[in-house]
């Protein structure tokens, strides 16, 4: 009896723990506070969400050289970028993906498409796969909205930028656009998640 009653207990806190593993795995939510990162730039300078004072909020989007889906929504990053930094809401872009599996995500190939499209934000490099997996990105383009506060930043918004990524004139719902305009206006965001559009992130 005593040896099916610690097997018992054995089990279910294994299982409790398996489950809380699983629950961390997801990443953030609503309403989570995101820890800061410290990750190298193209050109090797390491960015921190701590290096931006005066910021409101930041607009953490995890995306990529080679996805069709990112390449189909750069200008948009752009866009995001050019509107609302001088609101006090920048952009933050970050690769995420292995250059192992993905040689044209490499920091080289990022510098060429940095210029070419002549991004107007810092790009950055996941170094070790690390930072990806804390917010539970699962996709490039994959975007976090955060707000900034006395106590850090907090996790406002979760996924994809509008509702049409292979046309942007066609566009009917600017999910990113309508939760920062509602963010800074200290009003209730009200899609506050939305399902990632785009591929897969490369990691072993």
């Amino acid at each position: 009896m005593k040896y099916i009653l610690v097997n018992f207990v054995f089990i279910t806190f294994f299982l409790s723990y398996t489950g809380y593993l699983k629950e961390i795995d997801k990443g953030y939510g609503i309403g989570d506070y995101a820890t800061d990162f410290s990750l190298p730039d193209i050109n090797g300078k390491k960015v921190s969400l701590a290096d931006y004072k005066d910021a409101k909020g930041f607009l953490v989007i995890f995306t990529c050289n080679t996805c069709p889906y990112a390449i189909a929504y750069e200008d948009r990053i752009i866009d995001l970028d050019k509107k609302y930094k001088t609101k006090g809401v920048p952009v933050i872009a970050i690769n995420p993906n292995d250059p192992n599996l993905q040689p044209s995500d490499g920091v080289e190939y990022m510098k060429k498409r940095a210029m070419q499209k002549g991004f107007t934000f810092p790009y950055l490099v996941d170094i070790g796969q690390e930072i990806f997996p804390q917010y539970g990105a699962t996709k490039t383009p994959h975007v976090y909205l955060l707000e900034k506060n006395k106590l850090g930043n907090v996790v406002r918004y979760i996924g994809t930028i509008d509702d049409n990524y292979s046309n942007a004139s066609a566009v009917k719902t600017k999910y990113v656009e309508n939760a920062v305009d509602a963010m800074l206006k200290g009003e209730e965001i009200s899609i506050t998640t939305t399902r990632a559009i785009g591929c897969s992130i490369k990691s072993r």
